[in-house]
């Protein structure tokens, strides 16, 4: 079992998606959903600089690991799927973005990692199209615990875990994972608040 932990600078319900009953990482950290297994935790910590300092912002134990294609295709993923015809945030963050095509490549749909998304003349981001396909997986989590704009302090003794410069950071020893895993434990599952860049008069993510 290993621990991966990460600065999330964009905390908009898009990458991690906590909505719909499981947590996903679908998009962004690339190398981390290339090479977690199942069992595996990630963790995704406040920007120090951010106003919000190093604390903890969510954290999910992957219990399934899904190709790009096969998430895509399967029907209990559908309501991931972004949908920009309501005013419902919780609708427009989803990130099941990516339609394969016949000629084995895929179609970005019209999401948060597209440019202008929230304008008609919305177009594919090649850029970070390619970051996120090298990511090859979509990780998901039954397991998960979601502070978005109310991010929690992380007790003495695992001050480690937030040490995390670019990239991220998994070379934490067994004891290490032990204790945060009782530390987190002790948290309430599930999405406890709404994600810190949706206004605070939003309550879509109470409403799914």
């Amino acid at each position: 079992m290993k621990l991966y932990s990460y600065v999330v600078t964009n905390d908009t319900g898009f990458s991690p998606n906590p909505f719909w009953g499981v947590c996903t990482l679908a998009d962004c950290k690339p190398v981390i959903r290339r090479t977690a297994n199942v069992g595996d935790w990630i963790v995704g910590i406040s920007p120090r600089d951010g106003g919000l300092g190093n604390k903890l912002i969510y954290a999910m134990q992957v219990s399934k690991i899904l190709p790009y294609a096969q998430y895509f295709n399967s029907p209990e993923y559908e309501c991931k799927k972004p949908s920009f015809d309501t005013g419902r945030i919780v609708e427009k963050c989803g990130d099941n973005i990516y339609k394969p095509l016949n000629n084995g490549k895929f179609q970005q749909l019209r999401s948060m990692h597209s440019k202008n998304p929230f304008t008609s003349a919305w177009a594919e981001d090649i850029k970070k199209k390619e970051k996120d396909l090298r990511g090859e997986n979509v990780l998901i989590a039954d397991k998960f615990y979601y502070f978005g704009c109310n991010p929690i302090d992380i007790p003495k003794g695992l001050e480690e875990i937030k040490e995390v410069g670019r990239g991220h950071k998994n070379s934490f020893s067994q004891e290490t994972i032990e204790k945060f895993i009782e530390f987190i434990s002790k948290q309430r599952m599930g999405v406890n608040a709404h994600p810190h860049k949706w206004s605070a008069t939003d309550y879509s993510w109470r409403q799914q």
